[in-house]
């Protein structure tokens, strides 16, 4: 895949002019990158590509055990490329079947591709690796965050990125009476696997109603000042058994206290219900997750978790003239903890971040504020805070 990446990079792009010429296209540029269509509209790809320098002091982590908040300090300051991404998108033969692909050169590594069939807006279907549509929160492209980073409970409850297949689509009309929905199934082994563990593949699903009239997709930050409400609630399910705890951007793994598994080994049934709200600049949203994990080795044990985050954004210029335009500040609350830990661990994040939109989130810089808290029944709370600035650019 990498070679492919290079030749389109060195031979195509160069030779961009050419190419659109013998192949009767138009090429431009548009807020999704290089533009490619060709005149009959049949044919069109857009490249975009993404850089985040970063820099984060005195680390760039999230603390997620005791340990961590004891070596919080110990790292140094950290400054460099967070996230550098090449986006490709279009449609082939018919506007209605598309494609996407998106490559991580940081880590080097595929993290999407995918065919969608997009014909009719109440049937949709795609194929491939994508982000499931369980959670809003992860569901929002990094490079369209309201804050630097997703909150504290992500890493517990999402389930990332897998190879599968979904139907999805949009049913009613643009009144009240309008709904969402995705359903899917995926090998549930995380980013890479094509194989499922001894046929119980994941199952998910999301129920999403646009309240007041729109679906107006997974996005943060009201940058447009929507004179009429946005709103849109849901409820999603997820059900999987694999060899892991957790999911992420790096495939599997396991949450604290959970050893490596093997096939079969965790079953894991999880719930969520999130909003999303617009309204003159300002954004609001928030999610309450429940996740039971079920240990086939240690005869069906079960460990339940619960978490919540509260996100708020506002564009100050929409109520007060002297407030500079480009300028959103945001703030979130988020707590998570294992309800059946004897310690009674609960932890907390506590952030406020300044965005400052030179051109939408195609160009803007973020710095944000973090406390992080752990708290134990037998123990003082223990915090650390973080501060970074990063600026965020796509091309």
């Amino acid at each position: 895949m990498n070679k492919w990446l290079l030749v389109l990079l060195l031979v195509f792009i160069p030779n961009a002019s050419s190419v659109a010429e013998t192949l009767d296209a138009d090429i431009s540029y548009q807020k999704n990158g290089f533009t490619f269509e060709t005149s009959d509209k049949r044919y069109k790809m857009q490249i975009q590509g993404r850089i985040q320098p970063r820099f984060a002091t005195p680390s760039d982590s999230q603390p997620t055990a005791l340990d961590d908040y004891i070596n919080y300090n110990s790292g140094g300051d950290e400054l460099g490329i967070n996230r550098a991404r090449l986006k490709i998108k279009g449609h082939a033969y018919q506007p209605w079947l598309k494609f996407a692909i998106e490559h991580d050169f940081v880590n080097s590594r595929l993290l999407t591709y995918t065919v969608n069939v997009e014909k009719y807006p109440w049937l949709k279907f795609k194929a491939g690796q994508w982000k499931f549509e369980f959670s809003r929160e992860r569901s929002i492209s990094s490079g369209g965050q309201q804050m630097l980073d997703r909150s504290i409970i992500n890493r517990i409850f999402t389930i990332d990125r897998q190879q599968g297949a979904a139907i999805y689509g949009d049913l009613g009309n643009q009144g009240i009476s309008s709904f969402s929905y995705w359903l899917g199934v995926g090998t549930g082994n995380g980013l890479g696997s094509n194989r499922n563990d001894g046929e119980a593949p994941l199952y998910y699903g999301r129920f999403q109603w646009n309240v007041t009239g729109k679906n107006f997709g997974f996005k943060a930050s009201d940058l447009t000042f929507s004179e009429t409400l946005k709103l849109n609630i849901a409820a999603a399910f997820s059900t999987n058994e694999s060899a892991f705890t957790r999911f992420s951007s790096s495939a599997g793994g396991q949450l604290e206290s959970f050893e490596e598994g093997f096939e079969n080994q965790y079953k894991i049934d999880q719930y969520n219900i999130d909003f999303a709200l617009m309204y003159k600049g300002l954004n609001a949203q928030a999610e309450y997750h429940e996740k039971t994990i079920t240990d086939s080795a240690e005869g069906n044990t079960k460990t339940d978790y619960s978490g919540y985050y509260l996100q708020a954004g506002y564009f100050g210029h929409s109520a007060f003239e002297w407030w500079p335009e480009p300028l959103e500040i945001a703030v979130r609350y988020s707590e998570y903890q294992n309800n059946d830990d004897p310690l009674d661990e609960v932890h907390y994040e506590s952030a406020i971040a300044a965005n400052w939109f030179f051109a939408g989130h195609r160009n803007k810089l973020t710095a944000d504020i973090t406390k992080f808290d752990i708290e134990q029944s037998m123990l003082e709370t223990v915090n650390e805070t973080r501060f970074r600035l990063q600026w965020d650019l796509s091309f």
